[in-house]
């Protein structure tokens, strides 16, 4: 064996109970289970949980391969594998006479090389010797973006033509899905109809539909109803990304919308969802105002995360910058989104509710993700390094929301076969060798809102394609990440 792990109680990733057992792995695959000859490299458990790497089904990390491709903050999470270009946002189609991290607010930063489509962002990506696993959606505000331009307007015949033959580009060369983001500019100038004619090239390879929907506040239930049909007129899988009801008004809605959720799945058709454990989300703050009528109602719960034009306010909530600045909230947003640079501020809002989250863990199948913006100059949301010891520490162990093995099947097997992973997500022989070995005792985020670059407790060992690329705290930067096509071997591996 190159690796032996020795002394471990195993949760397989399918929900059964753990057993003792050692694990051998050889060339970057689990080899054997239970009794392990001699190795090159011994590792002792010491009795501690092994699980498969997790998973994070909702990443905007397509410019952090290049920009960290260390990738602490999701490895030290025992995050072995990420799916980017989420919120229709994603690296690809890219066309190099244009900035993505302007069209993207900054999403996207990172971005290096000449590639235009996901086979050469892969080569680049690869280059960088990434630390852990990425699997790519192909985004609806980049396709647009890249076609029209910031129009406000329904495509021409010809446009949409443009639009899904990008999508089918990508598709091709092992996206696993379309994802959209029709809250921000320019998916939210597009109707329902615009996103099915562009998500029918899906069609062809089973691929997902995944959305950060139209609305997750007073108008959620509306926005479940377009979500569904729109996976219904092209008989695609859809995944909600983050569900939530946003904003105080709506706390409790989640009820409303999963029911409607298991009534499609009753009626046949195919949907999944994912769900961040953070009462705050995060975004590019400009998407969120009117500039000429900012909602100072929102402007209350705001926390500047980053903040190009003004570092000084990273950290900060928007009412105490106010009121050091003698404005009112609405000046106080105009100040720095007019700024130069004000469109790539990120901020932090203070919107959810903490009975919402728990009821969506506790609903069939919800799958975990992160939503972290990787951008680390400033103070971002704490889900960027903590999100997955957070559902085992304080979801699982405290709050008992779910079962340890359950929670573990959520994070590895559930999402590598909702998004397409081959031979990963389980402790299985033959399977490719991601996992992590934690003290379900000792684990917990320790990143907070006030100093979130924090890495997690109880996480001892963390492997990558059968590399131990992290011990005791120690990143070893092994550089073993591959990039993940959907249903098919990993880019470069034929």
């Amino acid at each position: 064996m190159d690796i032996a792990i020795r002394n471990v109680q195993i949760l397989d990733g399918n929900g059964g109970e753990p057993y003792p057992a050692d694990v051998g792995i050889v060339e970057g695959r689990i080899a054997a289970i239970g009794t392990v000859g001699a190795a090159t490299t011994e590792v002792d458990g010491a009795g501690a949980y092994l699980a498969p790497g997790f998973i994070d089904t909702h990443a905007h990390d397509d410019g952090a391969f290049f920009r960290h491709p260390g990738m602490q903050f999701k490895l030290a999470q025992g995050v072995t594998t990420v799916v980017s270009g989420n919120c229709g946002f994603s690296a690809i189609p890219a066309d190099p006479d244009q900035d993505a991290a302007k069209n993207s607010g900054g999403i996207l930063a990172g971005l290096e090389g000449e590639f235009t489509d996901l086979a050469g962002y892969f080569d680049a990506a690869l280059k960088r010797k990434p630390a852990i696993n990425n699997m790519m959606l192909v985004g609806h505000n980049t396709v647009r973006a890249q076609v029209m331009g910031m129009e406000k307007r329904k495509p021409t015949s010809a446009e949409l033509v443009a639009m899904r033959g990008h999508v089918s580009r990508a598709l091709e060369q092992g996206a696993c899905g379309f994802s959209t983001g029709l809250i921000y500019r320019p998916g939210r100038y597009s109707d329902t109809e615009e996103v099915i004619e562009i998500a029918a090239a899906a069609k062809d390879f089973d691929a997902l539909y995944t959305t950060h929907m139209r609305n997750e506040g007073d108008r959620l239930l509306e926005a479940v109803d377009e979500t569904l049909a729109i996976g219904l007129a092209n008989d695609l899988h859809v995944h909600i990304s983050h569900h939530k009801s946003a904003g105080k008004p709506n706390w409790g809605k989640v009820g409303a919308s999963l029911e409607k959720v298991d009534a499609a799945l009753a009626a046949g058709q195919r949907v999944t969802l994912d769900v961040y454990p953070y009462t705050a989300g995060s975004g590019r703050m400009i998407e969120y105002f009117n500039l000429d009528s900012p909602s100072v109602e929102f402007a209350e719960v705001i926390r500047i995360a980053s903040c190009p034009a003004f570092r000084e306010f990273e950290g900060r909530m928007l009412v105490d910058i106010a009121k050091d600045r003698g404005i009112d909230l609405a000046d106080a947003v105009r100040l720095i989104l007019t700024a130069p640079g004000g469109d790539k501020t990120i901020c932090i809002h203070f919107i959810i509710d903490e009975a919402d989250i728990e009821t969506n863990l506790a609903h069939a199948d919800m799958m975990v993700g992160s939503d972290g913006i990787p951008d680390l100059r400033g103070r971002p949301h704490p889900r960027l390094f903590g999100t997955f010891p957070r559902i085992l520490g304080r979801y699982v162990r405290e709050r008992g929301v779910l079962s340890l093995p359950e929670a573990v099947r959520r994070m590895t097997s559930l999402s590598a076969k909702t998004f397409g992973m081959v031979e990963r997500g389980q402790i299985k022989e033959g399977f490719w060798a991601d996992l992590v070995l934690f003290d379900a005792q000792a684990i917990a985020d320790l990143a907070t809102y006030d100093e979130p670059k924090q890495e997690p407790a109880g996480i001892a060992l963390v492997v990558v394609n059968g590399e131990i690329a992290l011990q005791q705290g120690e990143h070893k930067n092994v550089g073993r990440g591959k990039m993940l096509r959907y249903r098919q071997s990993a880019h470069a591996e034929g």
